[in-house]
Formats: structure tokens, C-alpha cells, sequence
């Protein structure tokens, strides 16, 4: 079951206005379907957007913000579920603990290594919760496209590849997210197991 999601994006809203439009469809999508969003705490960029469309639409919202950067002014000092941790080791690490699965938008270094790290612990057995990508106007692509060459060169096991859900409909991710049972596989064998 899930009631929380996880949303990592960019702290900038990017190039394309598809880019906002995208975040104010996924945070209505999860709002109509009563899944709180938890995000990193931010009122800039899309993590703005996205806690603003949300909290507009009646929907719950988590943010989850290192100190340095609430001294920063970065902190949505309007999220009523604000909460200020010590680091950014500890907000990822809440930022899991809270969340059934995980989104990421388009953003920067930040989206993708804290993506990255959910969908390794996946992989590894740590967690068994579902990891989209929501590739808007195709952002995603050259990422996917380098996720099938490790398959290809054996660096990731084809059954860990299809722990990734992509798509580039919110609505459609979501749903996929809402029925999607992660296997635990062994990495270093590649068995799924029941």
C-alpha cells in the first residue's frame, strides 16, 4: 500500500515550462489518489512548484531539509510538516524511511545521485519499495539509454534494470508505481525470489 511518495527534482524549474507543468500534474495526480508527497523541503525550483500545487489541491506534504540550507532561506517555511535535520545523509535517510516509493523529475547532480542511491538499495535487497523516472520531454532518455548500455556491457543484471518504472505521463507513472511489486533478487546471483 502506498501513502507516501517520495519526489526528487530540481531546485531549479529548468529550461522547459513542461518541466512546472509536469510537477503540478504529478502532485495533483498524487493528491487525488491521497498519497502525501514527501520532498526535500525546498520553496525554489520544482521542488517549489510541486509543494505549492500540492498544498493548493488539499494534499499532505513532508519536507525534509538539512539546517545549512534552511540558513540559506531555500527552507518552504509554509509546509506544515516542515522538518530541519543535521544532514544531507539524514534527510535521504528519512526521506526513505517515510516514503512507500520514490519519483524522480528532471533536476540536476542532487536528483540524480539521491535516485540513484534509492534504486541501488533497491537493487540490493535493502528495500523492496517501486523507483520511477518521470521523463518529461524526454530529459530521461540519454539516462535510460546509459542504464540498457551497463545491461548490455554486464555491469547491471537484466532483472535489476526492470526494477526501474519510466514513463512520461505522471498519471500513467503513478498507476504503474500503485501495482508494481519489486522482487528481491539477489545481486549477486540474479535469482528473484518469492
Amino acid at each position: 500500500m502506498i501513502k507516501r511518495v517520495c519526489v526528487f527534482c530540481g531546485s531549479s524549474p529548468g529550461a522547459r515550462p513542461e518541466y512546472a507543468d509536469a510537477a503540478k500534474a504529478l502532485a495533483k495526480c498524487l493528491v487525488s489518489k491521497n498519497i502525501a508527497i514527501v520532498y526535500g523541503g525546498g520553496h525554489v525550483g520544482l521542488m517549489g512548484i510541486l509543494s505549492d500545487a500540492a498544498r493548493t489541491a488539499g494534499g499532505e506534504v513532508i519536507g525534509v531539509i538539512p539546517h545549512g540550507l534552511v540558513a540559506k532561506e531555500v527552507a518552504d517555511m509554509q509546509v506544515k510538516d516542515l522538518r530541519i535535520v543535521d544532514s544531507m545523509h539524514e534527510r535521504k535517510a528519512l526521506m526513505a524511511e517515510l516514503s512507500d516509493a520514490f519519483i524522480a523529475m528532471p533536476g540536476g547532480y542532487g536528483t540524480f545521485e539521491e535516485f540513484c542511491e534509492i534504486l541501488t538499495w533497491t537493487q540490493l535487497g535493502l528495500q523492496r519499495k517501486p523507483c520511477g523516472l518521470l521523463n518529461v520531454a524526454g530529459y530521461y532518455d540519454p539516462l535510460l539509454q546509459m542504464f540498457d548500455h551497463a545491461v548490455a556491457e554486464e555491469f547491471i543484471k537484466p532483472i535489476h534494470r526492470q526494477m526501474l518504472i519510466a514513463d512520461t505521463s505522471p498519471e500513467t507513472l503513478v498507476d504503474r508505481l500503485l501495482t508494481h511489486e519489486v522482487p528481491f533478487v539477489d545481486k549477486r546471483l540474479g535469482r528473484a525470489e518469492t
